[in-house]
């Protein structure tokens, strides 16, 4: 692949970790590698972290931390969000959105490829909040032999009806009428035309494309991790947080299942969304149990 011989390496004083780049679809992409002394021995934790959130976040980065101590090597990937070589840090609302909820699930297979013209061969999947959902949906859909296993740490949930509640909740107006106008655009050939003052993920009175705006908002039951976790071929480990206040009702989604067999749920009591400190440390410990044959 062409787009391999651009790879570019960029050492940040340490031999052990590394900043990766390399160009797809015409946008160079950014992740933090972090190996141990076992590398490149297997396995490899490839993580995708959250809604306009980056490769540096406390959850991602600590993870990373943590695995490292249990001898394990992680890549952490930050998504691009439609930018080139986009940096890590939270995506700025002033910048106009053109980013698709599923461009992750291209980006996600771009970095399997990445590893294993590394030479890795067992690459274990892991996401957090939108990124466990964009996680599942590259394993369900677009899996590669060499992933052998999937963690999903509080994982999106969705349902047309709870998606336009929380919009009218949090910016007091109709989803279904922005939507209606973002799907005439982008029938009418116009997706990338960009709606201005337009409220949008965490980001209110912001600038985005009728293309993207549907793409994250128009109904879709992929969208929904539970319904995906079912069509993974790996084993599975998801976490839920007790007090997650972001990710509500997964785990009676998941009791709906009709196929658990390859399925195994973590509860941690007093987790929230993003398992500070102790939590983070049970999580990968049991992580780590889960990952090693």
């Amino acid at each position: 692949m062409k787009w391999l011989s651009l790879l570019i390496l960029l050492f940040l004083g340490s031999a052990q970790a590394e900043e990766i780049s390399f160009k797809y679809n015409g946008i160079y992409l950014r992740a933090n590698l972090e190996k141990t002394d076992n590398w490149p021995k297997d396995p490899v934790v490839l993580m995708t972290h959250g809604t306009l959130g980056h490769n540096r976040m406390e959850i991602i980065s600590t993870l990373q931390e943590l695995f490292k101590e249990n001898g394990v090597s992680s890549l952490a990937i930050n998504l691009s969000l439609g930018l080139q070589n986009r940096n890590s840090a939270m995506y700025d609302c002033a910048t106009p959105h053109t980013h698709k909820h599923s461009d992750a699930v291209g980006e996600i297979s771009a970095w399997v490829e990445w590893l294993r013209f590394e030479g890795i061969k067992n690459i274990v999947l892991l996401g957090h909040s939108r990124g466990g959902n964009q996680t599942a949906w590259y394993a369900a859909e677009r899996s590669a032999p060499v992933i052998s296993k999937v963690i999903l740490v509080a994982p999106q949930v969705w349902s047309a009806d709870r998606a336009a509640g929380n919009y009218n909740k949090r910016y007091g107006k109709s989803l279904e009428a922005v939507l209606g106008e973002a799907n005439a655009l982008v029938k009418s050939g116009k997706g990338r035309q960009i709606m201005k003052h337009t409220d949008f993920l965490y980001c209110k009175d912001t600038s985005v494309t009728a293309e993207a705006f549907a793409g994250y908002y128009q109904p879709d039951e992929r969208l929904d991790t539970p319904f995906l976790v079912e069509k993974i071929k790996q084993p599975v480990l998801l976490f839920i947080g007790s007090e997650d206040k972001v990710v509500e009702g997964l785990q009676k989604k998941l009791q709906k299942l009709s196929r658990t067999d390859h399925l195994s749920i973590e509860i941690m009591d007093g987790a929230d969304h993003f398992f500070r400190d102790l939590y983070a440390e049970d999580l990968v410990e049991r992580a780590v149990e889960f990952i090693q044959p």
